[in-house]
């Protein structure tokens, strides 16, 4: 019999590090064997964003965030369906075959984050030293910044924290024991 599928949602703000910690999850998942899956709530965000800029007739590298578009975005999409990312998520993670499912870009805590506890995900949180997170921001080539989708993440209470303050090694470390540790509360 095989393990059941491990649902994680990576949590904090941005800089904190959950791009990382998804692809330290991906390596695990290799080094395991697992089949692996990243699913984003924010998929028809990205979808629209590039609509608009096409729309628009502005370039948009690929990856791109424009934050600022995105927040607007999403909230329009919740004032006509409170549901509309979460359900779009859950009908694509419902023919996910993957053993490890990854969301990296949860910051509802009250329709996403209930609904995603619902579906089985448990919530790890990502901390960083305030300094060390400004400094990856900077670093990092979005259009615009906007702080407001993650106003409430302190709402979304989690099942585990890890600091990512240190290096990549002690931050990997963490990873994987709590990648097991979970693994290990699965129910078979």
């Amino acid at each position: 019999m095989s393990a059941p599928q491990l649902r994680i949602a990576v949590i904090g703000h941005s800089g904190s590090g959950k791009s990382t910690c998804a692809a330290v999850l991906r390596e695990y998942a290799a080094d395991q064997g697992l089949g692996f899956a990243r699913i984003a709530l924010a998929r028809p965000l990205y979808e629209l964003q590039d609509r608009v800029y096409a729309t628009a007739g502005a370039p948009l590298r690929a990856g791109a965030q424009d934050q600022v578009l995105m927040e607007d975005l999403a909230g329009h999409l919740r004032r006509l369906n409170p549901r509309a990312l979460v359900d779009d998520f859950a009908a694509r993670l419902a023919v996910c075959p993957a053993d490890l499912v990854v969301n990296d870009d949860l910051r509802d805590p009250l329709v996403d984050a209930p609904a995603l506890r619902a579906l089985g995900f448990r919530i790890l949180r990502i901390t960083s030293a305030e300094q060390l997170r400004l400094g990856r921001l900077a670093a990092r080539a979005d259009l615009t910044r906007a702080d407001g989708s993650t106003r409430n993440l302190d709402l979304i209470e989690p099942d585990v924290v890890i600091d990512n303050s240190a290096d990549l090694a002690a931050y990997r470390s963490a990873i994987h024991a709590t990648v097991r540790s979970l693994y290990g509360s699965c129910a078979l």
